[in-house]
């Protein structure tokens, strides 16, 4: 049987940290199994702010290096970097003409990014969520893993691809322009929240460092973000309390790190002080990350194996990826390309 396709990626903003790993990559390493996978690092989505050329340049590496430590293996799953795929600003262009400006003005987050940059909104900013579509069509995805928060952003691009490109310009009723994708939803890790504020999703771009753990931060940086995490006045620690966020974060994290599951976890730690637990949290992650971090430093002292695999993955997107742009061409009436 065919397998499903599956494309994902992270911007290169910043260090990943455990809920970037745990929430998203950790699942992306089970679905290359079961999986044809695509996994990019989004750097035309990093520049929509204000940015660091050089910071950018070294952390869409270091980005790339640590989904190969993190597990994605580049003999199963294609690993490339956005931008060095030209097709993806070539369709975002295509989309744009076809997509209705209110559409984009309703999108939560260009609302909340919006009022923190006041008048310096960038109009890649207003059109993140097209370029973010044509990153998912690109690759005829059957399925896309998705956070609750980017749910809005799948949504525009299934309503593009039928409302605005198959609907309209689909001559061929047998295969359709564009392949619709559905949301694939990983629930345990999906969210892990932040260290200073339970109902916060634990985030890059966060000022505060203490809120995050980086999955490169060292073991007594990892020791002491843990130490100085939120906590309450309550003994144990227990799961999906609503009046307990930092309790049921930390225990979850634990939870998975740890290899023990809800059940276990809930049966060691439910009459466990907080001086007791923190400890026993901080040893776990910091055994968790050890094997991704030398496998990360080994490919970024020998660069050339890492480039290598880029190239490779760069490879099989483009080939994908030229076949759909030429369909859409074709819909578009566009001169067909030999």
């Amino acid at each position: 049987m065919e397998r499903k396709r599956v494309l994902s990626g992270v911007q290169p903003t910043g260090a990943l940290h455990l809920g970037n790993w745990l929430g998203a990559i950790r699942n992306w390493v089970d679905l290359q199994i079961s999986h044809e996978t695509f996994f990019c690092v989004v750097d035309l989505h990093a520049i929509t702010v204000p940015h660091d050329p050089a910071v950018l340049s070294e952390n869409t590496l270091s980005t790339a290096a640590l989904y190969i430590a993190c597990g994605i293996d580049p003999k199963v799953s294609s690993i490339f970097i956005q931008s060095q795929i030209a097709a993806h600003s070539e369709l975002c262009w295509l989309l744009n003409c076809v997509t209705p400006l209110n559409w984009l003005e309703r999108m939560i987050q260009f609302k909340e990014k919006a009022v923190k940059q006041g008048d310096n909104v960038s109009v890649g900013l207003l059109d993140y969520p097209v370029l973010m579509a044509a990153d998912i069509l690109l690759y005829d995805s059957d399925l896309v893993p998705v956070g609750e928060d980017q749910k809005q952003h799948l949504e525009l691009a299934r309503d593009i691809a039928q409302q605005r490109i198959n609907s309209r310009y689909n001559n061929t009723k047998d295969r359709p322009v564009l392949k619709i994708p559905k949301p694939l939803i990983i629930k345990e890790g999906a969210k892990v929240m932040s260290l200073t504020d339970g109902r916060k999703k634990m985030s890059k771009s966060d000022p505060n460092e203490g809120s995050r753990i980086g999955l490169l931060d060292p073991p007594e940086l990892i020791t002491k973000k843990i130490k100085r995490a939120k906590t309450d006045q309550y003994i144990g620690l227990e799961f999906d309390n609503p009046d307990r966020p930092e309790a049921d974060n930390l225990l979850t994290i634990y939870s998975i790190l740890s290899g023990l599951g809800k059940e276990e976890s809930t049966n060691q730690c439910k009459e466990m002080g907080w001086g007791k637990f923190k400890p026993l949290l901080g040893d776990v992650t910091v055994s968790a990350l050890e094997p991704i971090q030398a496998k990360y430093k080994d490919l970024m002292q020998e660069r050339t194996e890492l480039r290598k695999i880029l190239q490779a993955g760069k490879s099989d997107a483009e080939e994908v990826a030229q076949a759909t742009l030429k369909r859409v061409h074709s819909a578009l009436g566009l001169t067909c390309r030999e």
